[in-house]
Protein backbone atom coordinates (compact mmCIF):
# COMPACT_ATOMS: atom_id res chain seq x y z
CA UNK A 1 0.00 0.00 0.00
CA UNK A 2 1.16 3.30 -1.17
CA UNK A 3 2.40 5.49 1.81
CA UNK A 4 0.55 8.92 2.52
CA UNK A 5 2.97 11.73 2.41
CA UNK A 6 2.91 14.90 4.66
CA UNK A 7 4.22 18.14 3.47
CA UNK A 8 6.54 20.49 5.54
CA UNK A 9 5.89 23.95 5.36
CA UNK A 10 8.22 24.42 2.84
CA UNK A 11 6.40 22.13 0.77
CA UNK A 12 3.09 23.33 1.23
CA UNK A 13 4.35 26.62 -0.01
CA UNK A 14 5.68 24.82 -3.23
CA UNK A 15 2.10 23.15 -3.81
CA UNK A 16 0.48 26.84 -3.32
CA UNK A 17 2.58 28.23 -6.60
CA UNK A 18 1.67 25.11 -8.16
CA UNK A 19 -1.68 25.42 -7.82
CA UNK A 20 -1.79 28.95 -8.80
CA UNK A 21 -0.52 28.25 -12.22
CA UNK A 22 -2.95 25.64 -12.46
CA UNK A 23 -6.03 27.74 -11.31
CA UNK A 24 -4.70 30.21 -13.61
CA UNK A 25 -4.23 27.84 -17.01
CA UNK A 26 -8.19 26.71 -15.84
CA UNK A 27 -9.50 30.17 -15.77
CA UNK A 28 -7.88 30.55 -19.43
CA UNK A 29 -9.44 27.96 -20.60
CA UNK A 30 -12.88 28.77 -19.11
CA UNK A 31 -12.88 32.11 -20.88
CA UNK A 32 -12.63 30.46 -24.13
CA UNK A 33 -15.10 28.23 -24.05
CA UNK A 34 -17.68 29.26 -26.64
CA UNK A 35 -19.30 28.37 -29.96
CA UNK A 36 -16.98 27.87 -32.75
CA UNK A 37 -14.33 27.34 -31.03
CA UNK A 38 -11.90 24.05 -30.89
CA UNK A 39 -10.89 21.64 -27.86
CA UNK A 40 -7.55 21.75 -29.47
CA UNK A 41 -7.01 25.54 -29.32
CA UNK A 42 -8.22 25.79 -25.73
CA UNK A 43 -5.53 22.93 -24.91
CA UNK A 44 -2.56 24.98 -27.25
CA UNK A 45 -3.54 27.91 -24.66
CA UNK A 46 -3.24 26.55 -21.58
CA UNK A 47 0.23 24.54 -22.81
CA UNK A 48 1.64 27.90 -23.42
CA UNK A 49 0.60 29.76 -20.67
CA UNK A 50 1.98 27.13 -18.48
CA UNK A 51 5.41 26.90 -19.96
CA UNK A 52 5.12 30.84 -20.07
CA UNK A 53 4.99 30.36 -16.01
CA UNK A 54 7.75 28.44 -16.32
CA UNK A 55 6.47 25.27 -15.46
CA UNK A 56 4.83 22.25 -17.43
CA UNK A 57 2.07 20.71 -18.33
CA UNK A 58 0.75 17.60 -15.78
CA UNK A 59 -0.62 15.58 -17.94
CA UNK A 60 1.20 16.20 -21.09
CA UNK A 61 2.30 12.93 -21.81
CA UNK A 62 1.50 11.41 -19.04
CA UNK A 63 0.44 7.39 -19.61
CA UNK A 64 0.63 8.76 -23.21
CA UNK A 65 -2.02 11.42 -23.00
CA UNK A 66 -1.55 13.75 -25.98
CA UNK A 67 -2.97 16.91 -24.44
CA UNK A 68 -1.82 19.46 -21.78
CA UNK A 69 -5.45 19.53 -20.50
CA UNK A 70 -8.82 16.96 -20.55
CA UNK A 71 -11.41 18.58 -22.49
CA UNK A 72 -14.72 16.70 -21.54
CA UNK A 73 -17.95 17.74 -23.77
CA UNK A 74 -21.27 16.64 -23.07
CA UNK A 75 -21.68 13.26 -22.41
CA UNK A 76 -17.87 12.83 -21.84
CA UNK A 77 -17.47 12.48 -18.33
CA UNK A 78 -13.26 12.62 -18.30
CA UNK A 79 -10.52 12.14 -20.29
CA UNK A 80 -11.38 13.84 -23.57
CA UNK A 81 -8.78 14.03 -25.53
CA UNK A 82 -8.38 17.82 -27.16
CA UNK A 83 -8.57 17.81 -30.60
CA UNK A 84 -8.66 20.89 -34.11
CA UNK A 85 -12.03 18.24 -35.25
CA UNK A 86 -14.04 19.01 -31.63
CA UNK A 87 -15.67 22.21 -32.77
CA UNK A 88 -17.55 23.41 -29.68
CA UNK A 89 -21.11 24.60 -30.06
CA UNK A 90 -23.91 26.80 -28.37
CA UNK A 91 -26.05 24.37 -25.97
CA UNK A 92 -22.39 22.40 -24.87
CA UNK A 93 -21.02 21.66 -21.53
CA UNK A 94 -17.20 21.71 -21.06
CA UNK A 95 -15.48 19.85 -18.54
CA UNK A 96 -11.94 21.40 -18.43
CA UNK A 97 -9.16 19.08 -15.99
CA UNK A 98 -6.00 21.40 -16.32
CA UNK A 99 -2.28 20.36 -13.94
CA UNK A 100 0.75 22.15 -13.51
CA UNK A 101 4.26 20.79 -12.57
CA UNK A 102 6.17 23.70 -10.83
CA UNK A 103 9.14 23.58 -8.49
CA UNK A 104 8.87 19.66 -7.85
CA UNK A 105 4.84 19.78 -7.11
CA UNK A 106 1.94 19.59 -8.73
CA UNK A 107 -1.37 21.32 -8.81
CA UNK A 108 -4.47 19.66 -10.20
CA UNK A 109 -7.74 20.99 -10.73
CA UNK A 110 -11.20 21.21 -12.35
CA UNK A 111 -14.65 22.67 -13.69
CA UNK A 112 -17.35 22.30 -16.24
CA UNK A 113 -18.22 25.52 -18.68
CA UNK A 114 -21.45 26.29 -20.46
CA UNK A 115 -20.63 27.13 -24.17
CA UNK A 116 -22.97 30.34 -24.41
CA UNK A 117 -26.84 29.88 -23.74
CA UNK A 118 -27.32 25.95 -22.30
CA UNK A 119 -30.02 24.49 -21.49
CA UNK A 120 -31.97 25.20 -17.04
CA UNK A 121 -31.31 21.23 -16.75
CA UNK A 122 -27.47 21.41 -17.73
CA UNK A 123 -26.91 24.49 -16.11
CA UNK A 124 -28.72 22.92 -12.96
CA UNK A 125 -26.35 19.95 -13.08
CA UNK A 126 -22.96 21.98 -13.19
CA UNK A 127 -24.51 23.85 -10.14
CA UNK A 128 -24.66 20.90 -8.04
CA UNK A 129 -21.57 19.47 -9.29
CA UNK A 130 -19.48 22.58 -8.27
CA UNK A 131 -21.46 22.60 -4.79
CA UNK A 132 -21.00 18.75 -4.09
CA UNK A 133 -17.62 20.19 -4.00
CA UNK A 134 -18.04 22.69 -1.50
CA UNK A 135 -19.87 20.14 0.27
CA UNK A 136 -17.21 17.44 0.69
CA UNK A 137 -14.76 20.32 1.28
CA UNK A 138 -16.05 21.10 4.78
CA UNK A 139 -15.21 17.75 5.79
CA UNK A 140 -11.51 17.99 4.54
CA UNK A 141 -10.37 18.89 8.16
CA UNK A 142 -7.62 17.22 10.09
CA UNK A 143 -9.71 13.89 12.21
CA UNK A 144 -12.09 13.21 9.89
CA UNK A 145 -12.01 10.33 7.72
CA UNK A 146 -11.38 10.22 3.62
CA UNK A 147 -14.94 8.65 3.49
CA UNK A 148 -16.57 11.75 5.33
CA UNK A 149 -15.52 14.27 2.32
CA UNK A 150 -17.11 11.17 -0.16
CA UNK A 151 -20.34 10.52 2.04
CA UNK A 152 -21.40 14.61 1.76
CA UNK A 153 -20.39 14.49 -1.94
CA UNK A 154 -22.71 11.45 -2.77
CA UNK A 155 -25.31 12.60 -0.20
CA UNK A 156 -25.62 16.07 -1.71
CA UNK A 157 -25.74 14.57 -5.34
CA UNK A 158 -28.05 12.25 -4.98
CA UNK A 159 -30.51 14.49 -3.13
CA UNK A 160 -30.80 16.49 -6.45
CA UNK A 161 -31.83 13.39 -8.50
CA UNK A 162 -28.12 12.94 -9.97
CA UNK A 163 -25.32 10.02 -9.87
CA UNK A 164 -21.14 10.03 -9.18
CA UNK A 165 -19.45 7.93 -10.86
CA UNK A 166 -17.91 4.78 -9.23
CA UNK A 167 -15.18 3.78 -11.51
CA UNK A 168 -12.96 6.94 -11.32
CA UNK A 169 -11.75 8.62 -7.98
CA UNK A 170 -10.27 11.68 -6.46
CA UNK A 171 -6.50 11.76 -5.11
CA UNK A 172 -3.49 12.61 -3.20
CA UNK A 173 -1.42 14.68 -5.21
CA UNK A 174 1.94 16.56 -4.07
CA UNK A 175 5.15 15.35 -5.85
CA UNK A 176 3.35 12.78 -7.71
CA UNK A 177 0.32 13.93 -9.92
CA UNK A 178 -1.84 10.86 -8.13
CA UNK A 179 -0.66 9.91 -4.36
CA UNK A 180 -2.24 8.30 -1.98
CA UNK A 181 -4.99 8.26 -0.44
CA UNK A 182 -7.77 7.18 -2.84
CA UNK A 183 -10.77 10.13 -2.68
CA UNK A 184 -14.26 8.12 -3.65
CA UNK A 185 -17.05 10.38 -3.89
CA UNK A 186 -19.17 7.95 -2.94
CA UNK A 187 -19.38 5.57 0.01
CA UNK A 188 -20.53 5.54 3.94
CA UNK A 189 -18.73 8.07 6.53
CA UNK A 190 -16.29 7.27 8.63
CA UNK A 191 -14.13 4.85 6.60
CA UNK A 192 -10.32 5.57 5.18
CA UNK A 193 -7.56 7.50 6.28
CA UNK A 194 -8.15 9.87 9.41
CA UNK A 195 -6.97 13.63 7.48
CA UNK A 196 -4.25 14.71 9.18
CA UNK A 197 -2.14 18.56 8.54
CA UNK A 198 0.30 18.41 5.59
CA UNK A 199 -2.46 16.20 3.48
CA UNK A 200 -2.97 17.04 0.19
CA UNK A 201 -6.00 15.89 -2.21
CA UNK A 202 -7.69 16.34 -5.12
CA UNK A 203 -10.96 16.21 -4.70
CA UNK A 204 -13.52 15.94 -8.24
CA UNK A 205 -16.87 14.88 -7.92
CA UNK A 206 -18.04 13.52 -11.13
CA UNK A 207 -21.64 13.45 -11.35
CA UNK A 208 -24.05 12.27 -14.45
CA UNK A 209 -27.58 13.38 -14.97
CA UNK A 210 -28.82 9.65 -15.58
CA UNK A 211 -27.15 6.49 -14.59
CA UNK A 212 -23.52 6.82 -12.85
CA UNK A 213 -22.33 3.91 -15.20
CA UNK A 214 -19.28 4.80 -17.76
CA UNK A 215 -17.24 3.19 -20.45
CA UNK A 216 -13.98 4.10 -22.57
CA UNK A 217 -13.52 4.52 -25.69
CA UNK A 218 -11.66 2.83 -28.12
CA UNK A 219 -8.39 5.42 -27.43
CA UNK A 220 -8.00 4.73 -24.09
CA UNK A 221 -8.84 7.84 -22.56
CA UNK A 222 -12.23 9.02 -23.45
CA UNK A 223 -14.48 8.06 -21.16
CA UNK A 224 -18.34 8.56 -21.27
CA UNK A 225 -21.84 8.24 -19.78
CA UNK A 226 -23.24 4.47 -20.93
CA UNK A 227 -26.77 6.43 -21.37
CA UNK A 228 -25.48 8.98 -23.05
CA UNK A 229 -27.04 11.57 -20.45
CA UNK A 230 -24.67 14.40 -19.99
CA UNK A 231 -21.74 15.04 -17.12
CA UNK A 232 -20.06 17.52 -14.79
CA UNK A 233 -16.61 17.76 -13.52
CA UNK A 234 -15.42 19.83 -10.64
CA UNK A 235 -11.81 19.75 -8.40
CA UNK A 236 -9.85 21.47 -6.65
CA UNK A 237 -6.40 20.42 -4.44
CA UNK A 238 -7.00 21.30 -1.05
CA UNK A 239 -4.15 21.07 1.81
CA UNK A 240 -5.15 19.51 5.00
CA UNK A 241 -3.73 22.44 7.55
CA UNK A 242 -3.88 23.00 11.16
CA UNK A 243 -6.41 25.84 10.49
CA UNK A 244 -8.71 24.24 8.24
CA UNK A 245 -8.96 22.91 4.82
CA UNK A 246 -7.00 25.21 2.09
CA UNK A 247 -7.48 25.35 -1.74
CA UNK A 248 -3.95 25.84 -3.69
CA UNK A 249 -5.75 26.31 -6.74
CA UNK A 250 -7.15 29.69 -6.57
CA UNK A 251 -5.97 32.30 -8.81
CA UNK A 252 -4.27 35.63 -8.37
CA UNK A 253 -7.53 37.27 -6.99
CA UNK A 254 -8.93 34.62 -5.48
CA UNK A 255 -11.21 32.56 -8.38
CA UNK A 256 -11.72 28.82 -8.60
CA UNK A 257 -13.53 28.92 -12.05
Amino acid sequence: MELITLKSPREQEAMRRAGRITAQARSLAGQMVRPGVTTGEIDDAVRKFIRGQGAEPSFLGYGGFSGSACISVNDVVIHGIPSRRIVLKEGDIVSIDVGAHFEGFHGDCAATYPCGAVSPEAQRLMDVTRQSFWEGFQFARAGQRVSDISHAVQSYVEKHGYSVVRDFVGHGVGVKLHEAPEVPNFGPAGHGARLQPGMAVAVEPMVCAGDWHVKVLKDGWTTVTVDGSLAAHYENTILITEDGPEITTVTEDGAYL
